[in-house]
């Protein structure tokens, strides 16, 4: 009787780790978006007293790059603008002299016609008249014009300098050192003082509020799953400590590998298994590398 007792609860065990093991059905590792954060520009440090761990604002200025040089050039090239458009001229006052000519010239006209219609002046006299409006009116249009274009030019090279401006301008944002995600620094990579090139990395950060679950699913578990697909994720602490998490699929390779050393698939004797990640909201206990379940 006691043997059978004991037998008894050895089949019960068994088929509780049986259980157990069946209702896991992929292990994978967490992961999470990490950016690393370069320099655009070249110059010394002046501030970034960032340390790892610092949670980060998205956009919010931790650090500052030396841009004096930066700002010389853009008051050269306002200064340039100002000189270039202290040249454009006044078309109304270029103009007005001849416009005068052709107002007198006007009225000499009137004063012709009537002497005519009395005899009292020729028709010669009044063909040179009209002859003289004509060419006052040919040299101002030619005047406009070449006013106008005079302007159009200068107008031409303040664009082209303004553009110089706003090229300073994109270079001066990149001066200030933010992260482009909130998240947590995960590796500092500079301090205040050092000379920056363009494309030193300078921090890196991760985004740990929504991090994701790297699995590994078998052929034949594809047909089960698919994209956006709820499923539950078990996080493991260590020394039997497990955590439940919500979990959604948000992507499925779309290529076979093969098996990574590190995961054990629900089916062990598959070469070539699909990596999918999951996102899964974390509450701040779960860590990149930490090993995780899925059941889906």
């Amino acid at each position: 009787m006691k043997h059978i007792l004991i037998l008894a609860i050895l089949m019960v065990s068994l088929v509780g780790c049986s259980q157990k093991e069946g209702g896991v059905d992929a292990t994978g590792t967490f992961e999470a978006t990490e950016v690393t954060v370069s320099s655009e520009v070249v110059g010394r440090v002046l501030s970034f007293e960032i340390t790892e761990g610092t949670v980060l604002a998205q956009g919010v200025q931790i650090g500052l790059i030396d841009s004096t040089q930066l700002h010389l050039q853009k008051l050269l090239l306002i200064e340039n603008i100002r000189a270039l458009r202290s040249n454009i001229p006044s078309v109304s006052t270029q103009v007005a002299a001849i416009r005068e000519q052709i107002r007198n010239q006007k009225t000499e006209k009137k004063r012709v016609q009537k002497l005519l219609k009395s005899d009292a002046a020729t028709q010669k006299h009044l063909d040179d008249i009209n002859s003289h409006i004509a060419v006052l009116n040919r040299q101002l249009a030619a005047k406009r014009e070449e006013l106008n274009n005079k302007i159009s030019s200068i107008e031409a090279q303040c664009a082209a300098v303004e553009v110089q401006i706003a090229q300073i301008n994109d270079k001066l944002s990149k001066c200030v050192i933010s992260s482009p995600i909130a998240g947590v620094v995960m590796a500092k990579f500079t301090e205040t003082g050092e000379l920056l090139n363009v494309g030193r990395p300078i921090f890196k950060v991760a985004d740990m509020s929504n991090v994701y679950l790297k699995a590994y699913v078998t052929s034949d578990q594809l047909m089960n799953i698919k994209l956006s697909q709820e499923v539950n994720v078990i996080a493991l602490y260590g020394a039997d400590e497990t955590k439940s998490y919500p979990g959604r699929i948000t992507w499925i390779a779309d290529k076979s590998e093969f098996t990574p050393k590190n995961i054990q698939t629900k089916t062990e004797r598959a070469n070539l298994v699909y990596a999918i990640k999951i996102a899964v909201p974390n509450d701040g206990y779960i860590k990149l590398g930490m090993y995780g379940e899925v059941i889906f």
